[in-house]
């Protein structure tokens, strides 16, 4: 995509401020591009370099790295089982990548893509972040209910958090503070990242399940995604739940916008919900975008506040067995696709 002239770009980027202080008008976001990716297996998390300006995509064995805009491969990340998710330290050059099936964490240059070592961190390491104060790497390890810390100039684990649950995704708030999901149990946990240890947890209930979580570092709300339907918002300073909105199913990505106000759900049932932050404690939902079935993860550009998510055509679901009885449908060869939402 060729660069808006600069009276263009301005002018849409008032034309979107002033979207966004209109909470009603926020559902102009929409289905722009879908661009077909192909390639086998299934799928995860999504990360911008926002650097280098190019869209990891995690999938069964590999991660994907392609030109957000045009959709053409640009490298590729081997040797994953059950790839999860990626972080970048660009103080070091180096980015990370989960592999779930064997606890393993992947460590490659930022610039090359090529691999340079491997660690093992623990059983069902899934997402992964950055956390710019402690300048370390944690995984959130599902079955194992930990997070695992990592040296990323080293690339070795260098400790582990013990959670009391099973982490699904993790945040940083910038100051030394991780906030995690657990899933099973349906509470958010606070991490001192230097300390490593957990300090406090709250209850989100009526929330089930929760995958995704973004934040508003700027007014300390926690936006966890909840496969009960429900996207709730916690006030992480005082550490209690603030409300719930109705979000679609089969979420298991969350984001937010701070240049919007905006929050954002990726549900698997083909939707997007979109909802502003009218005041710290008071949210609406402003929109359901229709995107396509499976695109339960994405990634938010907040230069150009556009959304990635991806998914891929299925073919009729197999019948239930005792072994079974929730059988998935099976993904179509060739048709993983980028699909591109504009505000």
């Amino acid at each position: 995509m060729r660069p808006l002239p600069i009276v263009r770009s301005a002018l849409a980027a008032l034309l979107f401020v002033g979207l966004a202080a209109v909470p009603g008008r926020a559902q102009s976001y929409h289905l722009a591009r879908t661009v077909t990716l192909g390639g086998d297996g299934g799928w995860d998390y999504l990360t911008l370099d926002t650097v280098g300006h190019r869209l990891f995509i995690a999938r069964s064995d590999r991660i994907m790295v392609v030109n957000p805009d045009s959709g053409t491969l640009l490298g590729t990340i081997p040797g994953l089982v059950r790839g999860h998710g990626v972080a970048f330290d660009y103080a070091s050059g180096h980015g990370f990548a989960t592999s779930g099936a064997d606890s393993a964490v992947t460590m490659f240059d930022l610039r090359t893509l090529a691999v340079i070592s491997k660690t093992t961190a623990a059983v069902d390491d899934d997402a992964v972040l950055y956390d710019p104060a402690t300048r370390h790497i944690f995984t959130m390890n599902g079955d194992a209910g930990s997070a695992t810390v990592i040296d990323p100039v080293l690339g070795r684990r260098i400790g582990s958090v013990a959670l009391g649950g099973k982490p699904e995704f993790g945040v940083s708030d910038g100051t030394g503070r991780l906030y995690v999901n657990l899933e099973d149990s349906a509470q958010v946990v606070e991490v001192d990242a230097r300390a490593m240890r957990v300090v406090r947890r709250w209850s989100i209930a009526p929330c089930g399940s929760p995958t995704g979580l973004a934040i508003d570092r700027a007014h300390h709300r926690l936006f966890s995604g909840c496969r009960s339907g429900v996207m709730a918002i916690s006030d992480a300073a005082a550490g209690r739940l603030v409300t719930t909105v109705p979000i679609g199913q089969g979420v298991d990505a969350c984001r937010f916008d701070p240049g919007a106000q905006l929050a954002f759900a990726s549900n698997g049932d083909g939707t997007l919900t979109v909802i502003h932050e009218d005041a710290p404690d008071r949210y609406t939902v402003v929109g359901t975008v229709a995107t396509k079935q499976g695109a339960r993860t994405m990634e938010i550009d907040l230069r150009t506040h556009r959304i990635y998510t991806v998914t891929a055509d299925f073919g009729p679901a197999p019948a239930p067995t005792a072994e079974r009885p929730r059988p998935r449908a099976p993904v179509l060869p060739g048709t993983f696709a980028l699909l591109v939402l504009e505000p």
